[in-house]
């Protein structure tokens, strides 16, 4: 099956949601602001990217899952990976792996220098965590009790 890689359109969003919500890997609080940030990047913010990942042919495709990132404040060529989603159905076939490919790709044509991770110690992120490190990122700090008692913050980072 054909994967395809493009920017979000307007007419995405429900796609989106769905594919956030397609299993319990994200709480209710989690899903709101992924999507705060789906509506920042599809009303043409500059603090927020999305690229989206579409499997079968031409016209026939089905929204896979996505990519969110943006610019670092403050910094120069510095971006933040926010969010990388794939529905249920889709896990396993390479398409996270091939959103972060695209988003890098499009970093570097841009000047873009390093990418920061930061994501949940809980087991529900666990497949996240093996993601981020095959891909390069190196674990580079925690931050214990940071989003909840017993739930460290990770930070992972690679330089382009």
């Amino acid at each position: 099956m054909t994967t395809t890689i493009r920017p979000v359109k307007t007419g995405d969003r429900a796609a989106l949601e769905e594919a956030l919500r397609s299993d319990e890997t994200f709480l209710d609080g989690e899903i709101s602001v992924a999507l705060e940030l789906v509506d920042e990047a599809i009303g043409g913010s500059d603090d927020y990217e999305i690229l989206v990942a579409e499997l079968g042919e031409g016209s026939d495709g089905r929204v896979a899952g996505y990519i969110c990132f943006g610019p670092t404040p403050m910094t120069e060529g510095s971006y933040d990976l926010y969010w990388v989603v794939t529905h249920v159905r889709d896990r396993g076939r390479g398409v996270a792996g091939k959103l972060i490919r695209a988003m890098e790709d499009e970093l570097r044509d841009r000047g873009g220098r390093a990418v920061r991770v930061e994501t949940s110690q809980l087991d529900g992120y666990e497949a996240a965590r093996r993601l981020y490190a095959g891909k390069g990122y190196a674990e580079c700090g925690r931050l214990p009790d940071f989003y909840r008692s017993g739930d460290a913050l990770i930070i992972y980072y690679k330089q382009l």
